[in-house]
């Protein structure tokens, strides 16, 4: 199935995980895909596996608090494409310690990348989109932004605010047909998921091993997600399968948050 012939996609996050998922799966699909990471290699390995799957991707190394950086990022893919019909927000980062010990400087860095990022990337797609009259923005939060966890306090905050945020960007665009949806991926078999572990297992008196495995059976379906499942879900939403669908906050999580 070719959904994305003749269209452009922009990825941020692209180096691993989700986001290479999702880069992934758009260039299986026939899309032109840009990818947007700070991880230059693993932006390039990501490149290297789009090229595979018959795409010609651009890598774009920039860093998602870079407000100025970003802008050239999405003129190189401007000039390169010629228009933008489907972004995707993967870029985040996991930090968490017990309310009192969070440091301003761990709560300013997790907003600025989590939220900000998203923020600015749904900023600078809104013009063309506009102009267009036709796009799909895909922001990825977590299911920590619609519950939380002990000691998550500054990354349950920056989930919790792409969900706000990408409500008030679906109400502002749908005029110009342009279609903001959010998935809240449950745990994922990512890099990041096992950093999670490393950081929070110590603190309950348990292994990494011990902390996944106790996840993994907390999960109504037994198990992690696999990045792939998520990029499914991301493709859909930028499909015109779900041209009618914006606005909403899309729990992928194997029903550990049933809303």
């Amino acid at each position: 199935m070719r959904r994305f012939d003749d269209k452009s996609v922009l990825v941020t996050g692209a180096a691993s995980g989700i986001g290479r998922a999702c880069a992934l799966r758009f260039a299986r699909e026939g899309a032109q895909v840009g990818l947007l990471d700070w991880d230059a290699a693993g932006n390039r390995e990501t490149a290297e596996l789009c090229a595979e799957q018959g795409a010609e991707p651009i890598e774009l190394d920039c860093d998602v608090r870079d407000a100025g950086g970003l802008e050239r990022a999405f003129e190189e893919l401007l000039d390169a494409f010629g228009r933008l019909d489907v972004l995707v927000t993967c870029a985040g980062v996991y930090a968490g310690q017990p309310l009192e010990a969070v440091p301003d400087a761990s709560w300013n860095e997790v907003l600025e990348i989590n939220l900000g990022g998203v923020f600015r990337c749904n900023r600078l797609a809104a013009a063309p989109m506009k102009e267009q009259a036709a796009g799909s923005i895909v922001n990825v939060s977590s299911m920590a932004g619609k519950t939380s966890f002990p000691a998550t306090a500054q990354y349950s905050a920056s989930k919790s605010g792409v969900i706000g945020l990408t409500r008030s960007v679906a109400l502002e665009l749908a005029p110009f047909g342009v279609t903001a949806n959010v998935i809240c991926p449950g745990n994922t078999e990512t890099p990041m998921l096992h950093e999670v572990a490393r950081a929070v297992a110590p603190g309950l008196g348990m292994s990494p091993p011990e902390w996944l495995a106790m996840r993994a059976a907390d999960c109504p379906l037994g198990r992690f997600a696999e990045p792939e499942e998520i990029a499914g879900v991301a493709a859909f939403l930028a499909s015109e399968d779900a041209r009618y669908l914006t606005g909403q906050a899309l729990a992928v999580d194997g029903g550990m948050v049933l809303c």
